[in-house]
């Protein structure tokens, strides 16, 4: 713990709350699928990969879904869905981590896409602004958990991976980054984030 010199926080499922479900309601209305169907048949296939790491465009990846997913509507009407997983920040991380920024610099790293990214920077502002640097897969062409995705961010905050304490809800991340020389919680509630950082010596 006392070597640590850098936080490192996931985005959705650790400082804005999203429900997937919400988009598949959603798109239930354009497509011929049940909302079970549509459940069964999302998968996080290579164009969803591919749109996170910024090989493939929203409107490419979009018309995939179409085709995937049975849907028979608008841009904006897909859109509108795909946007729809965002819920709301969670409080009480994001004053965890304002207050741990006194002590240490605050990054994130997600793994989004450029629809998404365009929506919580508009609807989330202030989560954004708690930070000193926002890293984003489909700007810097890689996916978490992949060990090289987090080295490029080790080099780009200029900290050892082993000094970096790595936030996610997904225990994929959480694995991945222990493999690539980080510390790393497990996130599955503010608590989580809350009793690590204290024990950090953070006043929370």
């Amino acid at each position: 713990m006392e070597s640590v010199e850098a936080l490192l926080f996931d985005l959705g499922g650790v400082l804005i709350d999203i429900d997937f479900k919400r988009v598949l309601r959603e798109w239930a209305t354009i497509s011929s699928l049940s909302f079970e169907e549509l459940q069964t048949a999302f998968q996080h296939d290579l164009p969803y990969r591919q749109h996170e790491t910024g090989e493939l465009s929203t409107k490419d990846y979009f018309d995939s879904l179409r085709l995937s997913l049975k849907l028979d509507g608008s841009y904006e009407q897909i859109a509108t869905g795909w946007n729809s997983v965002f819920v709301s920040e969670i409080s009480e991380t994001v004053e965890a981590v304002r207050k741990a920024r006194r002590k240490y610099p605050c990054y994130v790293f997600t793994n989004s896409n450029p629809a998404h990214q365009s929506e919580w920077r508009s609807r989330f502002p202030e989560v954004v602004a708690s930070f000193d640097r926002v890293f984003v897969s489909s700007e810097v062409g890689l996916r978490k958990p992949g060990r090289a995705a987090f080295e490029l961010i080790s080099r780009e905050i200029g900290v050892p991976p082993d000094k970096i304490m790595f936030f996610d809800d997904l225990l994929e991340n959480v694995t991945g980054a222990l493999e690539a020389g980080l510390l790393a919680v497990h996130v599955r509630s503010p608590a989580d984030v809350q009793n690590a950082l204290r024990r950090l010596g953070c006043a929370i």
